[in-house]
Parts: structure tokens; sequence; C-alpha cells
């Protein structure tokens, strides 16, 4: 039997798991509300063939795509942060 706690199967049914891959991918992340934005979209886009309906997922990840575009957008124009620097 599957443990769907612990492990998945459809977190763990790739080479990686999206939890790997996902904390992976927000560990520059310059604020918490942003890496979670960041970690949404990773989520839905990464398990988007699995779980509900690829549309639905679609949607799910464009949702937190824009908010975290919003977010960035309004850290610019709060001129609280100096341009963002990528590496």
């Amino acid at each position: 039997m599957h443990d769907i706690i612990n492990n998945p199967q459809h977190y763990t049914d790739r080479r990686f798991e999206v939890i790997e891959v996902i904390e992976d991918a927000i560990e520059k992340a310059i604020d918490p509300v942003l890496a979670n934005c960041q970690s949404q979209v990773l989520r839905y886009i990464l398990r988007m063939w699995d779980k509900d309906t690829p549309l639905q997922n679609a949607k799910k990840a464009q949702w937190y795509l824009s908010r975290l575009i919003d977010k960035l957008e309004d850290r610019l124009e709060d001129r609280q942060e100096k341009p963002f620097r990528f590496g």
C-alpha cells in the first residue's frame, strides 16, 4: 500500500520529488510571500497532469503567477527595493 501522507504517488512518480524541486527553486527568494507565490506556481505546473484537470491546475498556476508579478511590481513602485539582481 502506498503512503499517501508521507510519499503520495503524485509527488514521487518522477525522477525528482516535487517538494525538492520547489525548495531548490525558492531558495534565493527575497521574501517569504514571494517564495510562497513562486512555490504555488511550480506546484500546480509540476503536478498539472496528476490531479483535478490540467486546465484547472493551469489556471491556479496563472492566478499565483499574476499575484507574484503584482507583488514584484508593487515593490519596485514603492521604491522599497533596488532593482532585483539575479545570480
